[in-house]
């Protein structure tokens, strides 16, 4: 007989040892022997092999429900419609929680991950934590999008629809590990209406003025104002620009890294890596800054004497062309401070981004007649490179034979 053609017995024995004495359960024609679980939870289970070779133990009150369960099981296998029962048991706190677990295993963007990571333990396991994960609906969908609307913390519906789409993230997680959810569980849900996020258009003087103001706030960081500015970095590329990723000799940035969190981390996306032509102008920024402010900025002999009783030891040079006082690489929030205030001294427009300094670099280089549209887009690292990158140690030049001397004479003028 095969191991799902009929339940089996918990309770009781199916061959007794001497010494056994039957319980009340059988009768003096045919007694039954009491096994270890007699009495211990549900009598008749349901034995049988899933499809992955996995065997499975469900039990039943009756008889009769198993022996229906079995048949059930023995049609799907037939029908090939078998279904995982276990992933639909777990609840949504441990899918979420095993997605981040799998994010950060494969070393998956350190940004988004804690983003994720924020949006489920703050907002979406306080709503669906402790449920089990086969019990969710489009319903519920909708209730999560009128739950993050009252939130007190969600003050805006660019947040409200960033958490709602970690919520979708989720659930194409679960599906995908084959929790029976409805195929429409987040289908055709109505969002509040995102207002498209102001450009900051800046003109040449004010950068200039913005450079001046970061001047006077933190001389350290002004140079991240003209590498913004001239070579369209992002802020964590600007963070991670070494001093051997310029090539001082062709007026050339290697664009290989960005810094989050101290950490050397890949690049937002593999058209972001790029061997770069910058301007003259800006190589020379970056001369004067490295002439002027080395690692760890000097102290006065009573700090370099404390220090020396504490056993201070300089931080390993890790030849980055901006760090802090200290010879460390940048903090985002360290330097979102500063920001913030050296935008209140330029008289910029509240809201000012680092991320305004690439929009300035890519309208500037359109807007010289200089370079094609082609070109521009190139130069931006806004294109797909070609599958040559894995070859060179070095990535492929943006655009080969171009040198750029936009903003020399810009900001002369400015």
């Amino acid at each position: 007989m095969a191991e799902f053609d009929a339940p089996f017995d918990r309770w009781h024995k199916k061959y007794r040892k001497p010494g056994d004495v039957p319980c009340r359960c059988g009768t003096k024609r045919n007694p039954l022997y009491p096994s270890a679980d007699h009495g211990r939870g549900q009598q008749w289970q349901a034995r049988y092999t899933d499809p992955n070779g996995k065997p499975r133990r469900p039990t039943f009150g009756t008889w009769e429900r198993a022996r229906d369960h079995l048949d059930e099981i023995r049609k799907n296998l037939r029908d090939n419609a078998w279904v995982d029962p276990e992933p639909g048991k777990k609840t949504v706190a441990f899918y979420a929680d095993e997605l981040i677990a799998r994010r950060k295993k494969k070393t998956k963007n350190r940004n988004t991950t804690k983003n994720y990571e924020s949006h489920l333990r703050c907002h979406i396991k306080p709503f669906a934590g402790p449920r089990i994960s086969q019990t969710m609906t489009r319903r519920d969908t909708m209730a999560f999008v009128d739950f993050l609307l009252d939130r007190p913390g969600l003050t805006t519906a660019s947040s409200v629809i960033a958490v709602y789409r970690t919520w979708r993230i989720l659930m194409n997680y679960m599906i995908d590990a084959d929790v029976p959810l409805p195929a429409n569980v987040c289908a055709r849900i109505e969002l509040p209406e995102e207002e498209p996020r102001v450009t900051v258009t800046l003109s040449p003087q004010q950068v200039a003025d913005l450079a001046a103001a970061m001047r006077e706030v933190e001389p350290r960081l002004e140079i991240l104002v003209w590498i913004g500015a001239c070579a369209g970095l992002r802020k964590g590329e600007a963070f991670g620009l070494t001093k051997d990723s310029v090539n001082w000799d062709e007026d050339q940035l290697y664009v290989v890294e960005q810094r989050q969190e101290g950490r050397a981390v890949k690049l937002k996306t593999k058209a972001s890596y790029a061997t770069l032509p910058v301007d003259h102008f800006l190589i020379s920024r970056l001369r004067e800054h490295i002439d002027t402010f080395p690692q760890v900025a000097p102290v006065c002999y009573q700090a370099q004497r404390s220090r020396k009783l504490r056993g201070y030891v300089p931080p390993p040079d890790q030849g980055l062309i901006v760090t802090n006082k200290r010879g460390l690489p940048v903090s985002r929030s360290t330097f979102l401070l500063k920001w913030r205030t050296a935008v209140e001294l330029a008289g910029l427009p509240e809201g000012t981004r680092f991320h305004d300094l690439k929009h300035f670099y890519t309208t500037r280089l359109s807007s010289s007649g200089e370079f094609d549209p082609k070109t521009v887009q190139a130069l931006s690292r806004h294109a797909e490179f070609s599958e040559t990158w894995d070859t060179y140690a070095h990535p492929p030049v943006a655009v080969q034979g171009v040198r750029v001397e936009t903003f020399g004479v810009l900001f002369a003028a400015a």
